[in-house]
């Protein structure tokens, strides 16, 4: 059966993490995503270990898998006339680029350049701050984009004397940026296939961030306040927090409905705090959580794990990374898949969380060496043996 999006085909110019992320979804679904790699700027996640055993890195691996490579110096004039060849010529009418605005212009792909070329042309572009604003041309990384959107300022303990680390995952990169590229190149495939004109979409990782913000952002604009640390009911407000067990690990508590508050109470040995839970003032509610502390603090992970796992009441244990990989309900969902490497063995990777009724993930191989396809992309767009002998010479491409 042909995969949902087998006809469209991207050139991703993007690196590290947002762009990859985002055409690995598209790829996985069954996009044919074409990398444009330049071989004197690797991308910095090639560098990252660990490596597997045909010499990728694993995040490399996972991020760019089932994408072919294409090794070009995009600042030699042949390299733009290879990429509008592989536009007119090959079809691939989607763009997806994470430059500072107006580097593609300067590289002659920019979005006017190439949509003379191609007006069906969907040119995908992934910043910091987007094509606008007096922000636009600002370097920035996920902690500084969660930070200005003000969801930083209520993350934390409030007796904390020291600010709370950054988040484990990068927030801003993949949810604000890759999930909303995607979205957005969607949407415009869909417009594309009902007026067939193509268009720009500019997402800017800040905006979605900001956007991520809109329970807080809610709070400040109609009742003008601003949210804190432990002053909200998800964030720490309330009892639905993390608490530590008598062997130093730890559980998640999100019983926030009556019946699973009740029932909670009941496994902690506490039917005393049930009418308590019910009261929504925050200082009332730390004095609660007390309580719930000394409960949990009386048995070890394995004893609550047991007791919980009978019961229906949203309590889960904190897993390390290894226990979440190993878990019943992750290889169940087939969350864990395996691709081939180049040099014939396998590779275990995080699969798609995307389950359609009639169509299973696209996993090719593991992310490519950088340029491994050139020639093969070279002649596929008419280029003869001397021709791409002569372009390597030239410098223009690489692989």
């Amino acid at each position: 059966m042909t995969a949902p999006l087998a006809h469209l085909k991207i050139l991703d110019f993007s690196t590290l993490l947002p762009g990859p992320y985002a055409t690995m979804m598209l790829a996985d679904l069954g996009a044919d995503v074409l990398r444009i790699e330049a071989p004197n700027r690797p991308d910095l996640v090639r560098l990252l270990p660990p490596f597997a055993a045909d010499g990728q890195t694993a995040q490399h691996a996972l991020l760019n898998r089932s994408k072919r490579s294409l090794g070009l110096n995009l600042k030699s004039e042949a390299a733009a006339e290879i990429v509008q060849k592989l536009i007119v010529e090959q079809g691939y009418d989607i763009i997806v680029e994470q430059f500072r605005p107006g580097v593609m212009d300067r590289l002659g792909v920019g979005y006017e350049q190439l949509k003379a070329m191609c007006p069906q042309l969907i040119f995908c572009s992934l910043t910091g701050y987007g094509q606008t604003g007096p922000y636009k041309d600002r370097a920035g990384h996920d902690l500084n984009y969660l930070a200005l959107s003000g969801l930083l300022s209520y993350y934390g303990r409030k007796s904390a004397t020291t600010p709370p680390p950054p988040l484990p995952m990068q927030v801003a990169d993949i949810g604000a940026g890759s999930l909303h590229l995607v979205i957005g190149l969607l949407t415009a495939v869909i417009r594309r296939s009902q007026t067939g004109e193509g268009g720009r979409v500019d997402i800017s990782m800040h905006d979605g961030a900001l956007a991520w913000n809109a329970i807080g952002a809610s709070k400040q604009l109609i009742g003008e306040e601003n949210p804190t640390p432990e002053g909200e009911l998800l964030n720490g407000g309330s009892f639905y927090d993390i608490y530590e067990t008598a062997d130093g690990r730890f559980l998640s508590v999100g019983s926030l409905e009556p019946k699973f508050w009740q029932g909670f109470c009941q496994a902690i040995g506490r039917e005393d705090l049930t009418a308590a839970g019910l009261n929504p003032d925050i200082t009332h509610q730390q004095t609660l959580k007390s309580e719930i502390r000394q409960a949990i603090q009386s048995k070890p992970l394995a004893e609550w794990q047991e007791i919980f796992a009978k019961l229906d009441v949203c309590v889960e244990p904190v897993l390390t990374t290894e226990e979440a990989l190993n878990h019943p309900q992750t290889h169940a969902r087939q969350m864990i898949i395996e691709l081939p490497m180049s040099n014939g063995e396998n590779q275990q990777q995080i699969g798609s969380p995307i389950k359609l009724s009639d169509h299973e993930p696209v996993y090719a191989f593991t992310g490519a060496a950088l340029g491994q396809h050139s020639r093969e992309i070279l002649a596929e767009l008419g280029y003869t043996q001397p021709e791409i002998e002569a372009l390597y010479a030239q410098q223009v491409v690489a692989g």
